[in-house]
């Protein structure tokens, strides 16, 4: 889960201000970040939510970070 680390680190915030944020707790945070535990379905959309991103880069499976549009 390398993208769920570079996009908080190109937003310049700390695990904290992401667990701040979004209320996920920064001990899941950094087990996302260092590979140790997947993300539920609702914290990735809830981080893609707050990163503007798509749930796609934040498992790694594109290198772009634009966000689909929104549904209809």
């Amino acid at each position: 889960m390398k993208n769920i680390k570079l996009i908080r680190v190109i937003n310049d915030y700390t695990q904290i201000k992401v667990q701040i944020e979004t209320g996920i707790p920064q001990s899941m945070i950094s087990k996302y970040e260092n590979g140790e535990l997947l993300p539920t379905t609702e914290n990735l959309m809830i981080l893609a939510k707050f990163y503007n991103t798509s749930l796609d880069f934040l498992m790694d499976l594109t290198d772009e970070q634009t966000p689909y549009p929104a549904k209809k």
